[in-house]
């Protein structure tokens, strides 16, 4: 079975999670600038089988989409492109980078690695591939 990835988008980071290959715990993978993220999903999809890949989806409180949308968009038009087999789903990310910042403080990380943009993007796509686990579970 292929893994699942996520993709936490940000304007200078992305954090990218994968799945094991039966699909059923989320693990963070690395930190990618946006401008290379194209290359590094091809990089990895040669050593690794995806079948499907997560984009997280910002919204505001009121349900109207976060003003990092329009680069999602333009990023999601380029992903089909270089990747037109690959399922591409999103995931409501709300609230998911307080969730990171509140589980490394309650398992006492030092506050040098609260701190890190890098930890915090890539566990918040590990929580937006394991919220798109939870809900798309196979029973």
């Amino acid at each position: 079975m292929a893994c699942i990835m996520a993709i936490d988008y940000g304007t200078k980071r992305c954090g990218v999670a994968v799945t094991d290959p039966l699909q059923t715990c989320a693990f963070g993978l690395d930190t990618v600038p946006p401008d290379k993220l194209i290359s590094f999903i091809k990089s990895y999809t040669t050593v690794e089988k995806v079948s499907t890949l997560v984009v997280g989806e910002p919204k505001q409180r009121d349900n109207t989409p976060s003003e990092v949308e329009t680069k999602i968009a333009a990023f999601l038009i380029k992903l089909k492109h270089e990747f037109p087999l690959l399922d591409i789903v999103r995931h409501d990310e709300r609230f998911t980078s307080k969730m990171v910042q509140q589980a490394l403080i309650q398992s006492g990380a030092p506050k040098k690695v609260r701190q890190k943009k890098e930890v915090i993007d890539k566990l918040s796509a590990t929580l937006i591939l394991q919220g798109y686990l939870d809900q798309h579970q196979r029973i």
